[in-house]
């Protein structure tokens, strides 16, 4: 007799199941043969309704099951579902409808889902975050072919369950948030590669989020970009998210001159959630906040 065990999903078999991509510079999220565009909705002003758009890439038919899940930012930029808020935490699913909650897309199809608000007279002030979470049915084996399978071992077959999530986030109030930058650390390694850490601080009522860019100003006054991380975010009701990034090593001394290292808004560059630049010198580096 062959036994083939029910569907896992790799939510059952890791504690820590999503991630923040860097590699997307477009408001589309990817994970499996699903696309997701946007790949972060934001409620606020009178803004009460947005439209999702789902795309099957893949080259079979897949359906996919729309739900909400709450999860917590850690320090370290990873995530993990809860089922209660932390303290100054607040869920926004009671106050979110999604329609339809089932889609099935045939290869390179795609639909619109349409994501909505209700009952935000009842809200007080503040920011209310839960994720949307898109996940993808297996198919199962037929019966037939099961109960014509003549192996008679004892088997165990796991079927992984592809799914993302992205934040729905209902803003209420006045928003109010200061970011700054704190513990720069600049090192080079054994390897001759640069390597930039830092911490990012959120203090204020709304979740934080945008692009770290970096810059290596020369002594001459040149300007290079050396690294970029597009779409990090501090989510409520986190202080702070320590952050590495590693930069590039082509015709740049980092021996000399200074990094100008930014937190921009995505929607706007000229919008700079924080500034700091950091004096580069032969045995250690100086941060000097731009005001």
């Amino acid at each position: 007799m062959k036994i083939i065990s029910r569907f896992l999903s790799p939510l059952n078999l890791l504690p820590v199941v999503f991630n923040i991509s860097l590699l997307f510079s477009v408001a589309t999220y990817a994970q499996g043969n699903l696309l997701v565009t946007p790949k972060r909705v934001v409620f606020e002003g009178t803004n009460r309704s947005e439209e999702l758009n789902l795309a099957n890439i893949g080259k079979d038919s897949a359906t996919y099951v729309i739900s909400f899940i709450q999860i917590r930012m850690k320090d370290d930029g990873t995530f993990e579902r809860i089922t209660e808020p932390d303290s100054a935490q607040f869920f926004a699913d009671k106050n979110l409808r999604v329609f339809p909650r089932t889609v099935t897309l045939a290869p390179n199809e795609a639909q619109t889902v349409k994501l909505q608000v209700t009952k935000s007279d009842s809200l007080t002030s503040g920011e209310y975050r839960s994720h949307l979470y898109f996940r993808a049915i297996p198919k199962e084996t037929p019966l037939g072919e099961v109960a014509n399978n003549k192996d008679t071992s004892i088997s165990v077959k796991l079927v992984p369950i592809f799914g993302i999530s992205i934040p729905a986030i209902i803003r209420v109030g006045m928003p109010n948030v200061t970011t700054s930058f704190s513990n720069i650390a600049f090192t080079i390694d054994s390897n001759a590669t640069p390597l930039i850490k830092l911490t990012i601080n959120r203090s204020g009522n709304i979740s934080v989020y945008g692009d770290i860019l970096v810059d290596h100003i020369s002594a001459q006054g040149k300007v290079s970009r050396v690294g970029v991380a597009k779409g990090l975010s501090v989510y409520t009701p986190n202080r702070q998210r320590n952050f590495s990034l590693q930069l590039n090593t082509s015709g740049v001394n980092y021996r000399a001159g200074k990094l100008r290292i930014t937190y921009a808004d995505q929607t706007s560059k000229a919008n700079k959630l924080a500034e700091i630049e950091v004096e580069l010198q032969e045995k250690n580096a100086v941060a000097n906040n731009i005001n």
